[in-house]
């Protein structure tokens, strides 16, 4: 799916969340300061502009704060999600009622800047594996609560999502492996207890590991902190019997190598955890 066609999520899913960030920043008694200096029915046209480049993320989030604000104002799209921008773009418009618009201003930007921040970083990742078969996926490093939004964000930078959750799939980490008595115990109590079209991952430390854990048929391993030599040995020894994913020590200056070792997948933390927000301003007129 094009990043341009990814949908925007459920008014039903974000809304908690956008009522949460509204309620925040209106306190106990609104926006006094717009209440008391800009007249009921002044209108004004705003518009959100880029001060850096970059790939837009968030519209959907910064959309239902200002109709929960006020369901009259209008927004027209200047700017696509997900299609890279430069330095002064113009994001989007609004037209509507001037205290309601900058009621709305902070939360609009709050939503528009992190997640933009998150797709051009995700972008980043994904230009240096041009080339390769690697997808760059997210993980569950995400700030609370804002997880499918950011997930949203990764998608329309380019990469693909991870679990969303603890229920979406089975992935046995070192202290599933350690608590359960090792990989054959757990590999053994996790094809017994799935359920239907429930896919299993477990990650793995060495080549040993990786020997020990094939057998049992996981849909996936998650190879992790292995450097690129290693990575290499670990695919041929898969052998398309299942899908590899690279995990651990993924940077900018890294990613491009673990690519190249055939992986299916890298999973990234850093474009969600450590995305920095991209300054997007609202302007007058």
């Amino acid at each position: 799916m094009s990043p341009t066609t990814i949908p925007p999520l459920p008014d039903i899913v974000i809304e908690p969340l956008v009522r949460l960030a509204l309620t925040e920043d209106l306190g106990r008694a609104g926006d006094i300061t717009s209440w008391a200096t800009i007249p009921a029915e002044a209108e004004m046209s705003a518009t959100v502009n880029a001060r850096e480049p970059g790939i837009a993320a968030g519209y959907d989030a910064a959309r239902l704060a200002t109709r929960l604000i006020d369901p009259e104002i209008k927004w027209h799209v200047l700017h696509p999600e997900g299609v890279p921008f430069e330095k002064g773009a113009e994001l989007l418009r609004m037209h509507g009622s001037a205290r309601s618009i900058l009621t709305a201003e902070r939360t609009v930007l709050n939503f528009i800047g992190p997640m933009s921040g998150v797709a051009t970083l995700t972008s980043r990742f994904v230009a240096k594996t041009a080339g390769t078969g690697a997808r760059i996926v997210c993980t569950r490093k995400t700030r609370p609560g804002f997880r499918a939004l950011e997930k949203r964000a990764v998608r329309l930078g380019g990469g693909v999502n991870h679990r969303f959750g603890l229920d979406d799939a089975i992935l046995i980490k070192d202290n599933h492996i350690a608590a359960a008595g090792g990989i054959e115990a757990v590999m053994t109590r996790a094809k017994a207890a799935r359920p239907h079209l429930c896919a299993i991952e477990i990650e793995v430390d060495t080549l040993d590991q990786l020997a020990e854990a094939l057998p049992f048929g996981p849909d996936v391993v998650l190879l992790d902190n292995m450097k690129p030599d290693t990575l290499r040995e670990a695919v041929a020894m898969i052998k398309g019997a299942c899908l590899a994913e690279a995990s651990g020590g993924v940077n900018l200056d890294t990613v491009a190598a673990i690519a190249a070792t055939g992986v299916d997948y890298i999973s990234v933390g850093a474009i969600t955890h450590s995305a920095i927000n991209l300054d997007v301003g609202l302007d007058y007129g």
